[in-house]
C-alpha cells in the first residue's frame, strides 16, 4: 500500500542535476527608525492625547446621530509645504471656534498620495519632491507637522494608504479614511478593525458602494494580522474589531452619487448588510468633476437634503488650500497652491462653510 507522504518530516533531498542561474538582485533597503523611537523623539504631550481622544468621541457621536452638528472634513489634499499648511491650519482653527455649535471641523493633513500609476507619493515618502525618496525624513517631518496642527486645537484627518506608516502617525489623528483603490484590499480592512479612531470607506472606483459595505463588515470584526511591534519587530497582530465606520460616496468615472436617489440607495445598501447607515459625502474627486468650483453647489445641494429630513447625511469633505486650483511641481511654485488635486481656495472655503 501507497502510504501519504508526512508533510511535517524533513523528506532527504535527492541530488538533481541543476544548472546554476545568477541570484536576482534584491531591492535596496534603508532602515528606518521603530515606531517607538519616532514616538519618542517627536511625543505626544498628554493634554493633546486627551484633546484628539476627545475630538474622536466628537466623530463618533455625530456618527452615531447622537450630536447633530455636521461633520466635515477640509483641507488640501495632499500637503506639500508645511509652512502653507500651519498657516490654513491657523485660518481653519480660528473659523472652527466660530462655527463649533453647528460644525465640527476636521482638518485633512493628507501625507500619502495615492497614485493610479506614478507620480510624487506625498510629504511622507519624498519630502523634497526629487523622485529619489527619503522616507525617513518623510517620516519626522509628517510627525512634527501633525503634532504642530493639533497645537493650534484641530482635530486631524488622514488616508491610511501605507498601513505601516500608521504605526508612526496613528496616534496624532481623529479620523481616517480609506481610499477608492484601497477600500476593497483585505489588509486594508484588517488594519482598520484594529485603528483606535472612526474611519470612512469610500466607495469603490466605478461609483459602486458594495464593495465599501463589505470593508465596513469586515473591519468591524477582529483580525489576526502580519505587522510589526512598536519596537519593529515582526508580529502577530490580533484586532478587536471598529465599530466606528462609515461610507463616503465620492462619485466614480464619470458618475456622481450625492443627488437624493444616490444616497437614498446607498443608505438602503447599509440598512440591509445591517452596518452604520451614517454618510459623508466627498464634495471634490469624481463627484466634482475634478472641478473644485463645483464643491459649493454640491455641499449646498447635499445640505438641503439633510434639512429636508435625511438624517444619515452626516458629514461632508472639501478639498480647500490657500489658492484656488492647482499647479504642476516646478521649481518656482505658488504658495499655498495644490500640486495635485485641484483645491477650493480659502476666500470660497470661508464663505460657505460659514453658511452651513
Amino acid at each position: 500500500m501507497n502510504m501519504p507522504l508526512d508533510v511535517r518530516t524533513t523528506q532527504e533531498a535527492q541530488p538533481v542535476d541543476t544548472v546554476s542561474e545568477p541570484e536576482p538582485s534584491r531591492p535596496a533597503a534603508t532602515a528606518l527608525p521603530t515606531p517607538a523611537k519616532l514616538r519618542s523623539d517627536i511625543p505626544l504631550p498628554a493634554y493633546l492625547s486627551t484633546q484628539i481622544a476627545r475630538y474622536r468621541q466628537q466623530i463618533r457621536d455625530i456618527l452615531n446621530g447622537d450630536d447633530d452638528r455636521l461633520l466635515v472634513v477640509v483641507g488640501p489634499c495632499s500637503i506639500h509645504d508645511e509652512v502653507a499648511a500651519l498657516e490654513y491650519g491657523e485660518k481653519l482653527a480660528a473659523l472652527a471656534d466660530e462655527v463649533s455649535d453647528r460644525v465640527l471641523i476636521v482638518m485633512r493633513a493628507y501625507l500619502e498620495k495615492p497614485r493610479t500609476t506614478v507620480g510624487w507619493k506625498g510629504l511622507l515618502y519624498d519630502p523634497e519632491r526629487t523622485g529619489e525618496g527619503n522616507l525617513g525624513e518623510g517620516l519626522v517631518r509628517s510627525r512634527r507637522l501633525l503634532v504642530n496642527l493639533a497645537h493650534l486645537g484641530l482635530p486631524l484627518a488622514t488616508e491610511a494608504l501605507s498601513p505601516l506608516a500608521m504605526d508612526y502617525l496613528d496616534d496624532l489623528v481623529s479620523w481616517t479614511a480609506i481610499g477608492a483603490r484601497t477600500t476593497e484590499s483585505q489588509i486594508h480592512r484588517e488594519l482598520v478593525s484594529g485603528l483606535p479612531m472612526p474611519t470612512g470607506f469610500k466607495n469603490g472606483t466605478d461609483g459602486s458602494v458594495g464593495v465599501a459595505v463589505n470593508a465596513m463588515k469586515s473591519a468591524a470584526h477582529g483580525h489576526h494580522r502580519l505587522g510589526f511591534n512598536a519596537e519593529g519587530q515582526p508580529a502577530m497582530i490580533t484586532t478587536a474589531g471598529n465599530p466606528d465606520t462609515h461610507l463616503v460616496l465620492r462619485g466614480g468615472r464619470g458618475i456622481t452619487n450625492y443627488d437624493a436617489d444616490s444616497i437614498n440607495a446607498a443608505v438602503q445598501a447599509l440598512d440591509a448588510a445591517g452596518v452604520s447607515s451614517a454618510v459623508m459625502v466627498d464634495c471634490s474627486h469624481d463627484n466634482a468633476c475634478k472641478q473644485p468650483e463645483r464643491q459649493p453647489e454640491i455641499a449646498r445641494e447635499v445640505l438641503a437634503q439633510r434639512q429636508a429630513g435625511n438624517r444619515a447625511i452626516r458629514g461632508l469633505m472639501i478639498e480647500s488650500f490657500l489658492e484656488q486650483g492647482r499647479q504642476d511641481d516646478s521649481e518656482e511654485l505658488t504658495y499655498g497652491l495644490s500640486i495635485t488635486d485641484p483645491c477650493l481656495g480659502w476666500a470660497e472655503t470661508e464663505t460657505l462653510l460659514r453658511s452651513f
